[in-house]
């Protein structure tokens, strides 16, 4: 739980091999930070996020025209990433593992004019079946993770412009599961409970 909280968990998984999107650690930023960021990334705009944080909230979305104001801090630990157009244009994917085994994907889609895909800002699901090389690069994920397969896991991912699928989030502490789409969830979960417990 310690290890899943802070999103600074990227980095290892990135140093054990999964594709990660391109992130900025900081235990704060100001706004040099973010124009930094720009340059090093080669992006015209990036999203901001808490590293101890849930749902979108407290991110902010930043681009060359756009830019926060001079004084403008985030005031917590933070990351900053290149905004990935395909966020909007294809959505972001999420892979459920069960033990270590994939059980269901689902595609999240954002509102007309919004970035965010959670429902609090009027995002939707759909299902979504990953074909071969989508799905290894998720569990490739699952097997850097530094310990083993948890209970459940719920793999985050979002298209490159190479066309690679990389990380954004590894939930493993109470994440939604998504059993509107996956719905052999309860019985695997409830084989995995019962494995587990002998």
């Amino acid at each position: 739980m310690r290890w899943n909280a802070d999103k600074g968990y990227l980095r290892e998984l990135e140093e054990a091999g999964a594709t990660i999107v391109p992130t900025a650690y900081f235990m704060d930023a100001d706004a040099g930070d973010i124009g930094a960021a720009m340059d090093m990334f080669d992006a015209p705009s990036v999203v901001v996020k808490r590293r101890i944080g849930a749902g979108g909230l407290g991110q902010f979305r930043f681009a060359a025209d756009a830019m926060p104001e001079p004084d403008w801090r985030m005031g917590h630990r933070c990351m900053i990433q290149p905004f990935l157009p395909s966020v909007t244009e294809e959505g972001e994917y999420t892979f459920l593992f069960i033990d270590g085994a994939f059980s269901h994907g689902v595609l999240k889609r954002a509102a007309e004019g919004e970035y965010r895909i959670q429902s609090l800002y009027g995002g939707y699901e759909t299902d979504y079946t990953p074909d071969a090389d989508d799905l290894a690069t998720a569990q490739a994920v699952v097997a850097a993770l530094p310990f083993a397969a948890p209970l459940y896991c719920r793999i985050d991912m979002a298209r490159l412009p190479s066309g690679e699928l990389a990380l954004m989030e590894a939930e493993m502490i109470e994440p939604y599961l998504y059993p509107e789409q996956g719905p052999g969830l309860g019985k695997q979960l409830a084989s995995a409970v019962r494995k587990r417990l002998g």
